[in-house]
């Protein structure tokens, strides 16, 4: 899966991306610099009163996990397009960070260091 940026034209792929400060198989020929990807979101009132009967009866509260699956996706698809307007085409160092900015809305930062690899020979 690949990140596509209209403003070059470029893509960073998925498994182009990488929580180590080293991409196997790959030299960084060039570092580009701090890369993000920030979504913030809120709960909808039916999602909160949803969220809240699932709580009733335990386990995994499935409407706020596809919540937070897809902000993270998209903040995570934002830092790879930030990546290749760059001229990147990895991003090393990834992480995520999340900080509730007020009750019921929250912000997702994906982050990293964008690069440009080349094949280890």
């Amino acid at each position: 899966m690949s990140t596509y940026s209209p403003s070059t034209g470029r893509m960073v792929s998925h498994n182009m991306v990488t929580t180590q400060f080293e991409l196997d198989g790959y030299k960084v020929s060039r570092t580009l610099g701090v890369v993000r990807g920030i979504v913030v979101r809120s709960r909808s009132i039916f999602g909160t009163i949803g969220a809240g009967l699932q709580t009733l009866v335990g386990g995994n509260i499935t409407l706020l996990t596809n919540l937070c699956e897809k902000t993270r996706s998209e903040a995570f698809d934002l830092m790879l397009q930030h990546a290749a307007e760059l001229g990147g085409n990895a991003v090393v160092g990834a992480r995520y960070d999340a900080t509730e900015i007020m009750q019921g809305v929250t912000e997702v930062l994906a982050y990293g260091t964008a690069v440009f690899v080349e094949p280890t020979k």
